[in-house]
This record gives C-alpha cells, sequence and structure tokens, in this order.
C-alpha cells in the first residue's frame, strides 16, 4: 500500500503563486509516476501534470502549461506542484496520485493510490 498526503493548499488572489506538496509513504518502491488531478464542483476530474519518479520526465495539460511546475524530492518521496499566475478557472480541489509502471498517463482510472484532497481557492 501507498500512502498520499497533500498539504498547501489554501485561498489565494488571483495572479498569486501557491505550493501544494505531497508526501507518499508505505510502498513507494513499487510506484513510477505521480500525478497531479483537480476537481471543481460539478465537474470531472482533471489531469493537471504529472511526474516520472526516476527520470524527472513531466507532463502538463494545456490549461496550466507554463505556470504550474512540478518536480521532486526522491530523498524525502515527496511532490510538488508549483502554481503561479493563479486565475479564479483554477479553483479546485486538487489530488495527487501514484500509479504502477513508467508511464505518465492523464486518465484518472489509471492511478491506483489517491491523497484526500487539499482545497485550493483562487479569488479574483
Amino acid at each position: 500500500q501507498v500512502q498520499l498526503v497533500e498539504s498547501g493548499g489554501g485561498l489565494v488572489q488571483a495572479g498569486d503563486f501557491l505550493k501544494l506538496s505531497c508526501a507518499a509513504s508505505g510502498r513507494t518502491f513499487s510506484i513510477n509516476v505521480m500525478g497531479w488531478f483537480r476537481q471543481a464542483p460539478g465537474k470531472e476530474r482533471e489531469f493537471v501534470g504529472g511526474i516520472e519518479w526516476s527520470g524527472g520526465s513531466t507532463g502538463y495539460a494545456d490549461s496550466v502549461k507554463g505556470r504550474f511546475t512540478i518536480s521532486r524530492d526522491n530523498a524525502k518521496n515527496t511532490v510538488h506542484l508549483q502554481m503561479s499566475s493563479l486565475k479564479p478557472e483554477d479553483t479546485a480541489v486538487y489530488y495527487c496520485a501514484a500509479k504502477y509502471g513508467d508511464i505518465l498517463s492523464q486518465f484518472p482510472d489509471r492511478y491506483n493510490y489517491w491523497g484526500q484532497g487539499t482545497q485550493v481557492t483562487v479569488s479574483s
């Protein structure tokens, strides 16, 4: 089993910066891809971006490309999501997720473990 705990959410203003973290514990050796997703009220969960633990390759949704950056700290089994130039439409519950295998995926059902989520609210 792998446990994921997100932190860093909060209320910010449009244009602000916010950094989320996801700490992984348990059988972390079994996973190689970490993803970030978000879900706004009344909407489906959507892919934000992800990173491969080993090589560090990243991928992002078009809606956040150039504004969000994902990084990892292998020693601490932690992944970070740095969000800049935040917009009101970025408001959502943000989740980190982990999956087996080496392929970064934008599909939630490909992920095996999920955190509890952290709320990000961006006011205009």
